[in-house]
């Protein structure tokens, strides 16, 4: 059997809808589990859904647009059909009553995931139109995890117990299900990490030990670079696990980062195909070997800078870098790049507020603590003297790291 994932830009309108119901259709012969993202930009929307009910302030301007969009989409793939329409208006009606009673971050997860859901229900209403036979299924009882909000951690053992229970289903019809979210054991809603689709058809292909998994994007594959920023990027034909784990590491965004180890564990190949052009061969990543890669570029926006310097007159030592790191696990906070002089240590991080403002209270009686924000971190892995070169020069540097392999600078947006 195999499993797809669909993102949301190859969903973000009905002729996207349409056209992932054509791939599936030259499929349909054989075992098939979809995974979809929510449609379009509506993680974003349900984001400002959050922050104003965190606020206090309406939702109604938001969540009336955001209703309009999936209810034309789904009018212009299955009609007016009342059983999605009104099911649609039923899921906005729920988000509109939440308010402000849960803790900021699983607020997010409850409301954010309703973009998944609606999703689904869509796309899952459009293929049976087309005459498959497909099963409808909530992610949420088959993924399970601990109660990490915005960052749920998988409960394997459980998790898979419960997927292995589809393989029947799978004979008899094609399944479809949501990426990003998973279910706590208290049984309220979790997601697992920004763009966390990749990681639920990983999941699912792992559990059921599937053939392959494939994710459509809109692009012709894995890239060396943004293709939007480097115009000449090239497509990589295949790629070794390692290496692709690597580039998400450093925040290639094709592929979300905890994708790579449950397939590479089970040797399960990932192919990222494009949806717009299906005949194209896309990317192969698989235990291989390649000699000589080109230079892979990655810019991580919206980067934050700190800096811990000792209040004294005494230098960074393992005592004091205890303090930083556990307190960076304490907020499971990932570092993207580090470095120490004799009386600091600085390190880059995703910038989240309410992180950023949790982890300087933790740090504030120990340090003397420094942040800028807006920053980007470039990072250049396989890079060239050409390549090198350029990118140490960019404008407004603010650190720079290199190793045999990788170059990395953090620069002002």
């Amino acid at each position: 059997m195999k499993v797809f994932k669909f993102g949301g830009a190859s969903l973000k309108d009905a002729d996207g809808v349409v056209n992932m119901g054509s791939i599936v259709k030259q499929h349909a012969h054989e075992p098939l589990l979809i995974v979809v993202s929510a449609m379009g930009k509506t993680t974003n929307a349900l984001e400002q859904v959050v922050q104003a009910i965190l606020t206090k302030t309406s939702t109604r301007s938001l969540l009336e647009p955001l209703q309009a969009y999936h209810q034309r989409i789904a009018e212009e793939v299955v009609g007016r059909r009342y059983s999605v329409t009104d099911k649609i208006r039923e899921l906005f009606d729920e988000i509109a009553r939440f308010d402000f009673s849960d803790h900021a971050d699983e607020l997010y997860d409850q409301v954010v995931s309703y973009g998944e859901i609606i999703s689904s229900i869509i796309v899952h209403a459009h293929l049976q139109q087309t005459g498959l036979s497909v099963e409808w299924i909530d992610a949420r009882d088959y993924i399970q995890t601990d109660a990490s909000y915005r960052e749920g951690k998988v409960n394997w053992t459980e998790t898979e117990q419960r997927i292995k229970q589809l393989a029947p289903l799978l004979q008899k019809k094609i399944i479809l299900s949501q990426g990003f979210i998973g279910r706590a054991p208290n049984g309220r809603t979790t997601t697992l990490g920004r763009e966390g689709s990749d990681f639920t058809a990983a999941i699912f292909g792992s559990c059921l030990e599937a053939e392959s998994v494939t994710i459509w994007k809109d692009v012709p594959g894995v890239m060396s670079a943004d293709p939007k920023r480097i115009p000449d990027a090239v497509v990589f034909p295949e790629l070794p696990y390692k290496e692709a784990a690597e580039m998400t590491y450093y925040g290639a965004s094709v592929i979300h980062p905890k994708t790579i180890k449950p397939l590479a564990v089970k040797g399960i190949p990932l192919y990222v195909k494009c949806f717009t052009d299906p005949s194209l061969p896309g990317t192969r990543i698989h235990e291989c070997h390649v000699d000589r890669l080109p230079p892979l570029i990655v810019f991580k926006e919206n980067q934050c800078l700190i800096s811990c310097k000792v209040m004294d007159y005494t230098f960074i030592n393992e005592e004091q870098l205890r303090i930083i790191f556990q307190a960076l696990a304490e907020l499971d906070i990932k570092i993207n790049v580090m470095q120490n002089s004799a009386i600091s240590f600085s390190f880059c991080m995703d910038y989240r507020e309410s992180k950023l403002r949790a982890l300087i209270e933790k740090l504030r009686h120990h340090f003397e603590v420094y942040y800028n924000t807006n920053l980007m971190l470039i990072t250049v892995k396989n890079y060239d003297t050409a390549t090198f070169e350029k990118y140490r020069r960019t404008a407004g540097l603010l650190m720079e790291q290199s190793s045999r392999s990788t170059l990395q600078v953090l620069v002002r947006q």
